[in-house]
């Protein structure tokens, strides 16, 4: 029986055998000071107030760009609310956040929740994406949590609803193992919110064959109508009501309160199958998320996780040599500097690290905002480059002291900067691309897309130098060239759907970008004008990973949000292989230096090498 069966017309009558539970349900407030929803928001937590509900649940996207002044004007209203609050956060709190998503986790205490409303144990979690376009996640440590959590509460006579701010469908890169771990338990029902729409659906979408009813519930502000939702849950239905403001509440749903449902069915996974000459190796699978791409020297590959563990691994495949604890979640790849040092990029500085044992040998606390930028080490290897939040450094590579900094950004810097001579070219989430000395970080120029919207500029992009061209692709899903000397724009290219994933070749003269549609498109950077060289279908399908694109011995790779590694003949006569590593977004991909070895990492917590034989 599908959900469209399920799901009833409440002018049927019904009788309740019990007293309900009632959960008022706000979501996708988006609220920021002095907006129309933040009135709105102030009226519905007084009829909130007026109603006697067991619990209200805040189910995601409080604000728009995830700022400290946001989230704590939001705070301050929701404070009002009289009755238990649960609060999670949702894509616009995670994937741009002035702290790197801290300050939700520091004003709420968690980015999680779970309580009881006499048998009805009631749980959210938390699910991206993070600090980064890509789809939603449920992190490794929360899928445990989880497990654990509702292992200790869930009794005989228990029943459990799940609360997460993405539906349980595709929107979710590991919805699949969600799922499994939400049917081990008399769950009832799950709700969702995101689309700012009502919906009623089976979990994992109808090919999945589960019965598990989900509700898709409104947002604050819809078609000019402004309102919450509303759950009765009685022992034997979920009743659901649109309640819009300074109106009686209205009917939309019903379904049997059932804690038995038919298991979700999900193809397997296919087999990583290495390419003829290459070796694909899985050297690590860590028990948390992996937002950062990869540092290397010698003998390790360093990275850190959603728990904020920096850690180093060895490439001899012996495992994990050590990891340091540094307080909330890393974004940005450690950096290893001269001097037998490491630096890990942190939410509140940078801290320092033996490479051998992982003990702290300095930190330097940040002026302002967490990094989140990925560092690089100068050609020379003299300096140290680390974008930060609204600012860009140099620093020593021997020690990590500062030598200059560059503070006229107005917002955070997230991808590597590009350098080649003494010019160093980076973007911020401010609009714009910007040219600095790298001796003396003083800027040359400046150039923006000419969108007003931060989120349409070149924020996440490691931009392109070549002899007299600077190269940049955008969310505006244009290709840029520009002059390298004077920033003047040469020339802007949409004849693809290109967004934030760029490289180039090995010997400088094509320039790869990934697009929308799942396409690698190699252009001639010698050209004066755009001259596309040739374009390949990757067979990703819709696609928006931030992942650099890189050229090693012949063979082009580039990542997916959906864990899949290309890899592309350099001449453009097709794919060589397609990698199916994981289900989530691939951070990076990165060459040792030493060996010449391709490493990816994946947000699901793993990491793969891919070597020649």
């Amino acid at each position: 029986m599908t959900l469209r069966h399920l799901f009833l017309s409440l002018s049927a009558a019904v009788v309740l055998s019990a007293p309900a539970q009632r959960i008022a349900v706000l979501s996708d407030i988006h609220v920021t000071p002095g907006n129309a929803n933040e009135a709105l928001l102030r009226q519905a937590v007084a009829e909130i107030n007026s109603t006697p509900y067991d619990l209200v649940v805040v189910n995601g996207d409080l604000a728009n760009e995830g700022s400290d002044a946001e989230l704590t004007n939001v705070k301050s209203i929701l404070d009002g609310i009289t009755r238990p609050l649960c609060v999670l956060p949702g894509n616009h709190e995670n994937n741009w956040s002035q702290s790197a998503t801290k300050t939700f986790v520091d004003l709420w205490g968690n980015d999680r929740f779970v309580t009881t409303v006499d048998s009805l144990v009631v749980v959210g979690i938390n699910c991206g994406p993070y600090m980064k376009m890509g789809d939603g996640h449920i992190k490794q440590e929360d899928l445990h949590w989880l497990r654990a959590t509702l292992d200790s509460l869930v009794t005989p006579g228990c029943r459990v609803l799940s609360f997460n701010h993405y539906p349980l469908l595709d929107d979710l890169d590991n919805c699949a193992e969600y799922m499994e771990v939400l049917e081990r338990y008399p769950v009832i029902a799950h709700v969702n919110g995101h689309y700012h729409r009502w919906r009623s659906y089976n979990a994992g979408g109808e090919a999945s064959g589960s019965d598990l009813p989900c509700i898709m519930v409104r947002a604050l502000d819809v078609d000019k109508t402004h309102g919450y939702s509303e759950l009765e849950i009685s022992p034997d239905w979920i009743h659901v009501y649109e309640k819009q403001l300074g109106r009686p509440r209205r009917a939309m749903y019903a379904c049997p309160a059932r804690t038995a449902h038919t298991k979700a069915v999900f193809a397997a996974r296919p087999e990583v199958r290495a390419p003829e000459g290459f070796e694909v190796t899985e050297m690590w699978a860590d028990s948390a998320s992996v937002f950062t791409r990869l540092g290397f020297d010698k003998n390790n590959v360093y990275f850190g996780n959603s728990l904020g563990q920096a850690r180093a691994l060895a490439k001899d495949g012996s495992g994990l040599k050590w990891s340091t604890p540094t307080g909330a979640s890393l974004f940005s790849r450690p950096v290893v500097l001269g001097n037998g040092r490491v630096a890990v990029p942190m939410y509140d500085g940078i801290m320092l690290l033996d490479p051998v044992t992982g003990r702290m040998k300095a930190k330097y606390k940040s002026a302002e905002g967490p990094y989140v930028a990925d560092g690089t080490i100068t050609p020379d290897r003299k300096g140290y480059i680390q974008g930060a939040y609204k600012r860009i450094e140099r620093r020593r590579a021997t020690d990590g002291k500062p030598v200059w900094s560059y503070d006229s950004i107005f917002n955070y810097c997230q991808a590597a900067p590009a350098i080649d001579g003494n010019d160093l070219v980076f973007g911020a989430w401010d609009t714009n691309l910007r040219c600095l000395d790298l001796r003396t970080g003083k800027l040359r120029w400046v150039w923006n897309n000419g969108k007003a919207a931060n989120m349409l500029g070149p924020g996440n992009v490691v931009p392109v130098i070549t002899t007299d061209k600077v190269f940049v692709v955008a969310p505006d899903r244009y290709m840029t060239a520009l002059d390298r000397a004077t920033g003047r724009q040469l020339w802007r290219d949409n004849s693809h759907r290109y967004r934030e994933s760029l490289g180039h070749s090995e010997d400088g003269k094509r320039i790869y970008a990934k697009t929308m549609d799942g396409e690698l498109v190699a252009v001639d950077a010698l050209s004066p004008d755009f001259k596309e060289l040739w374009t390949v279908d990757l067979g990703l399908g819709y696609e928006h990973a931030p992942c650099v694109i890189v050229e090693k011995d012949g063979i082009v790779y580039a990542g997916s949000r959906r864990g899949v590694v290309t890899m592309t003949r350099a001449d453009g006569s097709g794919l060589a292989a397609s990698l199916p590593l994981g289900v989530s977004e691939v951070n990076g991909i990165d060459v040792d230096p030493a060996t010449g070895d391709v490493y990816v990492s994946l947000i699901e917590g793993k990491i793969y090498r891919i070597a020649r034989k």
